[in-house]
């Protein structure tokens, strides 16, 4: 068999339309371009028919990813106990013989250390967080906190991972792929999927942001996430060249997509439609990201409340202030990384800088989206890849010490998109080392996430390999007491 008609013969009938869709013509594209009255769509542009499979609670997410795993133990889950048992070994029959990193695997002692601020209530909820999350407590009747998240991975990169992926393993589609695949563009001038990374001024972490935390994976690479940068152009190649103007730019393009639909006819491959969309896509946004991420005509009290970092690029207070633009813009999903919380020496002096850091701005997003109607539909998530120990890492009558990498338990919060608002989900242990009630798995997290954007987890798949793969791989279920 000719293997161009073998080709043909394997498309499904999703690839067969997708490419006869980009195949119409560059032209009408470009025309769409410059009406303004559909810039935002009303209606989803692309996606999969018959999603979402039900009526959905969130349109859009933003998730706040602290890599590096901030301490449950010092933020958010305030254990009396450990008060009570401070430099105690670390009962076996609490560690009950759980892996440990090479960190402190062989680490003679384990003494138990609690939190190293003070805590207050916040809220008609009376949530309890740490001194250094006032404005986080500002928002606590806006949000509920899972206290009894747990994972399988206990190193950074595999644990980030399987976080937006459902797999330790580098390859598979992440969060906003799939959301990107299944449910559509919302506004058809701007990237469905956006990225945007910081990291704490003292460069403390050493944690790196690997691309495949926004990759498309198996799926088509128009799904894969765009990074936006903090100096020059927002992306790469954003500007014409000097001598290009924008009348030849649009010529070269029309041009190169005719050469690129001759051989998309011949060989049927969709990531030759992918480049087609990819071309019209940047030159769309030539225009439309420059537009977005000017903060000029932000008023000052919108700025004020994000904090005085908010005016520096690349700060993690500048990204969720142009976060919330783009959310208003249409964006489907945008994910900012925020690196410093890997606290293995220096804990006494950097978690506060981590908060002071990301504490205002995180809660200034919340605010603002509700400001302008935006917060209902749209799911608010922060949280790190997993926790730190409940015992010390090194000496903690040290001026530097920390605490481990700790996957068996962790606390993130969510807001807005349906959660149950002023809420805490889950329990640990007194030692906050175990779940001891209502355990929250990571693939457990995804679907009820997904749930929220009117998505079955398990009816979201791709045929990969002879396999039907989907985010939350043959597990997970939609966490009904997070919901409203």
């Amino acid at each position: 068999m000719n293997p161009l008609h073998q080709a043909r013969l394997l498309h499904s009938r999703r690839q067969f339309l997708g490419s006869a869709s980009y195949g119409l013509g560059t032209a009408a594209l470009a025309g769409l371009f410059g009406n303004e009255a559909i810039a935002q769509s009303p209606k989803p542009v692309g996606g999969i028919p018959g999603l979402p499979h039900f009526a959905a609670k969130a349109k859009r997410v933003v998730y706040l990813m602290q890599g590096g795993a901030p301490s449950h133990i010092d933020l958010f889950d305030h254990k009396p106990e450990l008060y009570k048992r401070r430099g105690e070994e670390l009962p076996a029959s609490v560690q009950m013989g759980q892996r440990l990193t090479t960190m402190t695997a062989g680490q003679k002692n384990r003494p138990l250390l609690p939190g190293i601020t003070g805590w207050k209530e916040y809220g008609k909820s009376g949530i309890k967080l740490c001194d250094f999350l006032p404005h986080t407590g500002s928002i606590a009747d806006e949000a509920v906190f899972i206290k009894s998240m747990y994972t399988e991975a206990i190193n950074h990169a595999p644990a980030a991972t399987f976080l937006l992926t459902g797999a330790e393993i580098p390859g598979r589609p992440t969060l906003g792929a799939w959301l990107s695949y299944g449910l559509g563009s919302l506004n058809e001038n701007l990237p469905t999927f956006v990225v945007m990374t910081s990291r704490d001024k003292e460069a403390s972490c050493g944690q790196l942001f690997y691309d495949y935390y926004w990759g498309s994976g198996f799926l088509e690479s128009k799904h894969q996430g765009v990074k936006l940068r903090s100096e020059g152009d927002p992306v790469l190649y954003l500007s014409n060249p000097a001598g290009v103007s924008r009348e030849m730019r649009r010529g070269l393009l029309d041009d190169l997509a005719k050469l690129n639909q001759m051989k998309l006819d011949e060989a049927g491959d969709p990531e030759i439609a992918t480049r087609i969309s990819q071309y019209e896509m940047a030159y769309r946004m030539q225009m439309s990201v420059p537009e977005a991420t000017d903060l000029s005509k932000e008023p000052k009290s919108v700025l004020d409340l994000y904090g005085p970092d908010v005016t520096r690029p690349g700060s993690f207070a500048r990204n969720c202030l142009l976060a919330r633009r783009f959310l208003e813009k249409g964006v489907r999903y945008v994910q900012l990384f925020h690196a410093g919380w890997d606290q293995h020496q220096n804990l006494p002096t950097q978690l506060k800088v981590q908060c002071q850091d990301t504490d205002q701005p995180s809660a200034a997003l919340v605010k603002d989206l509700k400001r302008l109607g935006l917060l209902e539909d749209t799911l608010v998530i922060w949280g790190g890849e997993f926790s730190r120990t409940v015992f010390v890492q090194g000496d903690a009558k040290a001026k530097t010490y920390g605490r481990d990498h700790h996957p068996r338990c962790f606390s993130i919060w969510m807001a807005g998109g349906g959660v149950k608002a002023g809420s805490s989900y889950g329990e640990t242990d007194d030692f906050g080392y175990n779940v001891a009630k209502d355990g929250v798995h990571v693939h457990d997290l995804q679907a009820t996430i997904l749930h929220q954007l009117g998505i079955d987890h398990t009816k979201l798949t791709f045929k990969f390999q002879g396999r039907h793969y989907r985010l939350t791989d043959v597990h997970g279920r939609v966490v009904k007491g997070l919901l409203a």
